[in-house]
């Protein structure tokens, strides 16, 4: 009985290992892509596979490691325990109206600030990364955060499914609501974009990997499925990391051939106001809402982390001649991780004695 348990025990503690050291291992990702970009270049280009004198598959690295980081997200959720969510979706309905809500609040702020920036087309360029992120659907990485934060497992697994498998809906819906913000030439990029993620990118690429996962786990018997975890999510955390090498090395790589410090500082200065603006209408909801302190993390951190990796992938294949727009997306992907570091501490940090309405009311829209 317990041999798969032996068998898989360094796998787990490699695995935990590496989650609990995962920031100081994103810094060090983006230090290789700033110190040694040049692996990172070559595998964002797309590298055919010889199968046979006459066959040849073409590989791009980015959506095959986006494909490996979902599937395991897929295989990693406790299908089972969604039956409570339906039961009660106030949370979850509440998360996904969010979710299509706060890119159309918080996107034409930030075009009317850059409006009248000295980027020659108006801040349109950074605009259009942050569409290409809020669009997204809730990171599957939120659940690792809702977990460490004692939050609501099935009402962040709920919402992480919900908005991946609509995503091929809402995302072009998102896009075009807000491509009258942008410039001629953004905004014909940005409605190309629009019709792959809807034609095709959100379905392949995100929803796909995710019900794989989520088949193969309903699948094998359980002893099978401990040992393709012990293989597949160790394997994904490596994948994510090398994921942020290749789209950091994008990024990093033209900015240091060509300096452009305004672009970087409005860069953060950006990224800091949509994540935070992100979050802090997730937490304020969630005090309209009365929701209990496990819930109302999970809404939280669902409204603040978005799928950034995809948002790389998809500005990679519909802006291939602007890697500088990789930048948003990799101080977002940054931002929302030490933010929802702080939401997971402020949770662990409530007072022992304090009533959940009592640590709501201190806790909510700070």
């Amino acid at each position: 009985m317990h041999t798969p348990s032996t068998a898989s025990a360094p796998t787990d503690r490699a695995t935990a290992w590496l989650r609990r050291r995962l920031g100081r291992a994103v810094v060090l990702s983006y230090a290789g892509a700033l110190l040694l970009p040049g692996p990172g270049l070559w595998l964002r280009h797309t590298h055919t596979l010889p199968l046979g004198p006459l066959l040849r598959l073409p590989l791009s690295t980015a959506p095959c490691l986006l494909w490996l980081v979902l599937f395991s997200a897929g295989l990693q959720v406790p299908v089972r325990e969604l039956g409570r969510v339906l039961r009660r979706p106030s949370a979850l309905l509440a998360g996904l109206a969010l979710h299509l809500a706060i890119p159309l609040l918080v996107i034409p702020l930030v075009a009317y600030l850059l409006h009248n920036s000295p980027d020659s087309d108006g801040g349109s360029g950074l605009v259009t990364a942050m569409i290409l992120i809020v669009a997204m659907p809730v990171a599957a990485g939120a659940t690792v955060w809702t977990g460490k934060g004692e939050g609501d497992q099935p009402t962040m697994v709920g919402l992480v499914l919900a908005s991946t498998l609509l995503s091929p809906l809402t995302t072009p819906v998102v896009i075009r609501l807000l491509s009258p913000l942008l410039s001629d030439g953004y905004a014909d990029s940005l409605a190309t974009s629009g019709h792959t993620a809807g034609g095709g990118f959100a379905f392949v690429g995100v929803v796909l990997p995710c019900a794989a996962g989520l088949l193969v786990r309903l699948a094998l018997p359980s002893s099978w499925l401990r040992r393709a975890s012990g293989v597949v999510v160790p394997g994904a955390l490596v994948g994510s990391l090398v994921l942020t090498y290749v789209n950091a090395s994008g990024a990093l790589g033209s900015f240091v051939a060509r300096p452009r410090p305004l672009l970087l500082g409005a860069t953060l200065v950006v990224a800091a106001l949509v994540c935070q603006l992100s979050f802090v209408l997730g937490r304020c909801a969630a005090r309209l809402l009365r929701l209990d302190p496990p819930a109302a993390s999970s809404l939280t951190l669902a409204c603040g982390m978005n799928n950034s990796s995809a948002s790389a992938v998809l500005i990679t294949a519909a802006l291939p001649d602007k890697p500088h727009l990789l930048l948003p997306v990799l101080a977002y992907g940054l931002l929302q991780k030490t933010v929802a570091h702080w939401v997971v501490r402020g949770r662990h940090r409530r007072p022992a004695g304090s009533t959940p309405a009592r640590s709501s009311r201190r806790q909510a829209c700070r």
